[in-house]
């Protein structure tokens, strides 16, 4: 038998009968627990927010003034979605709409002096929200697994 054929028939060892099938060993939920469980953290140490909303909040922190449609491409949006949250935020005085200069139809979106404010508030009580949300993991797992999930991104 070659390597190749040896290499197939480990692999094929592995593979799951069809009527192995367990919900719980599927990358999607357990994700979407994942996912649930940092949300019900996220909602008990920032109430007022959306992780979506602050999302935007942050990331304009960090690059400063961007198009909306840029926004969301850098927070992983869509159009329609990044523009809701933003009008949320703009109806909340967090961040400003002005028009791009040289294209009209362009709108390009920045924080206000409140969102500013806001955003270096809120930004420690994310931090412990990662912090908690990753409390069950080791550092060592913990940069793994970020650096796994990134890899599936």
């Amino acid at each position: 038998m070659s390597g190749e054929e040896n290499l197939l028939k480990l692999v094929d060892a592995d593979a799951p009968e069809p009527g192995d099938y367990h919900l719980q060993e599927q990358i999607g939920f357990v994700l979407r627990k994942a996912h649930q469980r940092h949300v019900s953290i996220f909602a008990s140490h920032i109430g007022d927010l959306t992780p979506p909303q602050f999302a935007a909040l942050a990331k304009l922190h960090d690059i400063g003034e961007t198009s909306q449609n840029q926004l969301g491409q850098l927070i992983a949006m869509d159009a329609a979605t990044v523009k809701g949250v933003i009008d949320r935020l703009k109806a909340r005085g967090l961040v400003a709409l002005s028009k791009h200069e040289g294209d009209k139809r362009r709108l390009l979106v920045s924080l206000t002096a409140q969102g500013r404010d806001a955003v270096l508030s809120l930004i420690p009580r994310a931090q412990a929200i990662t912090a908690e949300t990753l409390e069950p993991l080791s550092s060592k797992e913990a940069a793994t697994l970020l650096k796994l999930l990134a890899k599936l991104a």
